[in-house]
């Protein structure tokens, strides 16, 4: 048995839960992975995020020199292997009556997490099963009930969290340039065109409105679980959360209807964005929210590109290849909105096909 074997048995053990069954769960992008487990019939969920199996997390206090300094993570202020994010953030959106699930136990240190199980109802499977626009409807209400303030500020020893900045965008954004440009090109770009790419979002995040909502950054129907036995919001259960941020209440609606691994309608999408408005009340900046969401789902779909190259080139996972065309297609579409339109004569000149 390896050591790490034997601290998973040693935290399941202080749980509890060291005579369950144990089955592997699909993962996902990230190198964490999970078990389903059965003890007597009761179920839930184990997380093993291994401490030292990414890049260091930001530290709250880190300047933009350090969180360079620091690599990819801290730029970009993902939890990395702090998994004090994932149970704090867990305790923040239940109390704002949202469907996290429950974290039964915990060791951070080691790298553990007992979780309650949500099931297997992904939004993405139950499509059909269940009405489109139901889900879709939900998740929106989900959003808003995040956005009303439900889950409340989230700051502690072991974990805060942080503003979605100039620099955590500008680094996802960068990934196109550095994976999904030489993948297509077969050649790194220049400096000087790494220089003007970064230079013109700079110039559009200049435009964006300040962070002032809890952004999820991977909220999309695979996500998404459907749970029709609870009420409202609460139907659409998370479980991705744990690099959330302050930041443009934009965001997560283009990840949800900007989704990388399914289609969506676009006059669903156009619907639900209009759902998502009709709440916002005579106070609510409509112009402004289809600013954000105009430059947001350039940045978010710029990164996925940069992302799903990642995947296949460094981390030999060529499935997510499949997945780049319907990325570039939503890439397209972004790039057609007045307000990148810099960044679309960027693209018309060195990589016409994203035109």
């Amino acid at each position: 048995m390896s050591d790490r074997d034997e601290a998973r048995q040693d935290f399941l053990k202080a749980a509890g839960w060291e005579k369950a069954a144990a089955a592997p769960l699909a993962g996902d992008a990230s190198t964490r992975s999970y078990q389903r487990l059965d003890l007597d019939g009761r179920p839930a969920v184990l997380m093993i995020a291994p401490p030292g199996a990414e890049a260091p997390a930001c530290p709250p206090e880190a300047d933009e020199g350090a969180r360079r300094a620091l690599g990819y993570n801290a730029m970009a202020r993902l939890a990395g292997p702090n998994l004090n994010a994932f149970t704090s953030l867990s305790k923040a959106l239940r109390e704002g009556g949202l469907s996290a699930p429950e974290i039964y136990a915990a060791d951070p240190a080691a790298g553990f997490a007992l979780l309650e199980d949500l099931g297997d109802d992904l939004f993405a499977r139950v499509v059909g099963r269940v009405d489109e626009e139901t889900l879709y409807r939900t998740a929106i209400e989900a959003l808003v009930r995040l956005h009303e303030g439900a889950a409340g500020p989230v700051r502690g020893e072991a974990y805060a969290m942080l503003d979605y900045d100039a620099l955590a965008l500008e680094a996802e954004a960068a990934l196109l340039m550095e994976w999904y440009w030489p993948l297509k090109k077969g050649a790194a770009a220049s400096n000087d065109q790494f220089t003007e790419y970064l230079s013109l979002w700079r110039e559009l995040f200049q435009n964006l409105s300040a962070p002032h909502v809890y952004v999820l950054r991977d909220f999309h129907a695979e996500n998404l679980l459907w749970l029709p036995d609870r009420e409202g919001p609460a139907r659409a259960g998370v479980i991705d959360f744990q690099d959330a941020l302050y930041g443009h209440a934009a965001y997560d609606l283009v990840s949800l209807l900007e989704d990388a691994r399914r289609d969506v309608d676009p006059i669903l999408a156009e619907k639900m964005i209009a759902y998502y408005e009709s709440f916002g009340g005579a106070q609510f900046d409509r112009q402004g929210f289809q600013r954000d969401y105009a430059i947001l789902a350039a940045q978010r779909n710029a990164k996925i590109l940069g992302i799903f190259a990642r995947l296949a080139k460094r981390d030999h996972k060529p499935r997510y290849l499949d997945l780049l065309p319907r990325v570039e297609a939503h890439f397209r579409r972004d790039l057609a909105r007045p307000e990148v339109a810099p960044l679309r004569a960027f693209f018309a000149k060195h990589l016409p096909e994203l035109v």
